[in-house]
């Protein structure tokens, strides 16, 4: 146990809940529930790697506050599916609620998640700080059971803030009677979750299962959850 802590506060997508598996199930579940995909699209794979792509820019414009919640789950599968020539409107607003709700009905963990919980949570206190939509994020939590691990689940929309906003850590840091020098923050974003923590003093460790190479020095940097049991 390392002393100087007292409360942990993890990132949930891609960190504790593995989303590439949980969402590349979703999505191969619509293209086989909506037949329009599968009589327009050649390769389903494509259509799931375009939808990646241009997801991945639309959640950067929404958290810089570019973009509403409502814009975001729409236009994703907009601009996806007019890239396959597919311009239906009511397919749009379909697949937009569809994949919401299969979304966390899947409870793929990154495989170590539960032993690290188990470790972690008899020592210190334990919270989410997370970007996501609070009704999906609590659904997915539910699900996989993680729940009964986490004090606190501060959620961006219960904030106020998104990560890296320092105000949706000061307001994690009030809601838990947590302070700076006494927690840590564990994520897989060097844009949100790092650079959160690093915005208002907070200790972290940067989760890196790819182990993609960083060009900054990392306070802590792990490729596995597992390996948080030796820094803890």
């Amino acid at each position: 146990m390392n002393a100087k802590y007292k409360h942990i506060f993890f990132d949930l997508d891609h960190t504790l809940w593995d989303f590439e598996s949980n969402s590349h199930e979703t999505l191969l579940d619509l293209f086989e529930e909506y037949s329009v995909l599968k009589t327009s699209i050649d390769d389903k794979h494509h259509f799931i790697n375009r939808y990646y792509h241009h997801n991945e820019i639309y959640w950067e414009q929404f958290r810089k506050g570019e973009l509403s919640r409502e814009e975001l789950r729409h236009i994703r599968f907009r601009t996806t599916l007019n890239e396959f020539n597919i311009y239906n409107e009511e397919l749009v607003q379909q697949l937009a609620v569809a994949y919401l709700e299969i979304l966390p009905t899947k409870t793929n963990l990154f495989h170590d998640t539960l032993e690290v919980l188990d470790y972690l949570v008899t020592k210190y206190s334990l919270h989410i700080i997370t970007n996501g939509f609070e009704e999906i994020q609590f659904k997915k939590i539910v699900n996989t059971g993680i729940g009964k691990y986490f004090k606190y689940i501060i959620t961006s929309e219960a904030a106020g803030s998104q990560k890296p906003n320092p105000a949706i850590f000061n307001f994690a840091m009030q809601l838990t009677n947590a302070e700076i020098k006494n927690s840590l923050f564990v994520g897989d974003s060097i844009e949100a979750d790092i650079n959160g923590a690093k915005a208002v003093g907070m200790d972290y460790v940067f989760y890196n299962p790819k182990k993609i190479p960083q060009e900054e020095d990392l306070m802590y940097e792990i490729s596995s959850l597992s390996e948080l049991k030796n820094l803890l």
